[in-house]
């Protein structure tokens, strides 16, 4: 029975890399979805909500509350956005009588994009095939907010040809924080330089996650320190897309 799903891009993705917006739709429709992208959708409001901005949190907030609320189901390629809806709108409208039952729907039936996969509708992908060496960073939302950890992995395992080889400090922060960066370039810098050398020293092929800002910030540094090593997303891999431009490359 098809699956009707709503896709969030995410703005990053949106702005940055729209190929990972489309290797999630490939992916979905792959795993028996019938794919909506809400035209609604903006930001999450994470940004401003770390930041301390509540007013314009609340507003994008309910901005996509209001977008979202229709579908049966909301699927992230995102971490830290699937986990501000998830997690912290709740939070957001606590005695808010008109809000709050909105936004615990809503964030009952969001989800990220490859704990979707794996464990709501149990897909693994077919034929699909890359012969490299990767390693994996596991994003500080996707992991502590969401518990997304072994399933991107499992379905990474179903690439033919693919070989994944261990992180060290696979859990560490890569110092991106989305406006940690911003405020604190120094600290964000000296976290992400420890993190491209335990990337490095995998002698990996390609560097995978589930968050754009990090793969972004990861890229970044690998790039100017002269590494041969690619950054992709780990869905693009997933869904047969692993072969075209890596984070960083695009023209």
């Amino acid at each position: 029975m098809t699956q009707s799903v709503a896709l969030f891009v995410t703005c990053l993705v949106d702005m940055m890399r729209p190929r990972i917006g489309f290797a999630a739709i490939r992916a979905l429709e792959a795993a028996g979805c019938d794919v909506v992208v809400p035209q609604g959708q903006t930001c999450c409001g994470q940004p401003a909500l770390n930041s301390g901005d509540r007013a314009h949190a609340l507003a994008l907030a309910q901005q996509t509350i209001a977008a979202l609320e229709p579908y049966s189901a909301i699927v992230v390629p995102s971490g830290s956005c699937a986990g501000t809806i998830r997690c912290h709108y709740p939070e957001l409208f606590e005695g808010d009588a008109d809000w709050l039952p909105r936004a615990q729907a809503v964030a009952a039936k969001t989800f990220e994009i490859m704990a979707y996969l794996d464990e709501v509708l149990g897909w693994k992908p077919d034929g699909v095939r890359l012969d490299a060496t990767a390693t994996y960073h596991d994003s500080c939302s996707g992991l502590r907010e969401l518990g997304v950890k072994a399933q991107p992995r499992r379905l990474l395992a179903q690439v033919q040809g693919l070989s994944l080889t261990p992180l060290a400090g696979e859990e560490t922060c890569c110092g991106f924080g989305g406006t940690f960066c911003v405020k604190y370039p120094a600290i964000s810098n000296a976290i992400v330089g420890e993190k491209a050398d335990a990337i490095a020293a995998t002698g990996a092929d390609l560097l995978l996650a589930g968050d754009l800002g990090c793969l972004m910030n990861m890229a970044g540094k690998l790039h100017r320190d002269g590494s041969p090593v690619r950054a992709y997303h780990a869905i693009e891999l997933i869904a047969g897309m692993g072969d075209g431009p890596a984070i960083g490359e695009e023209p």
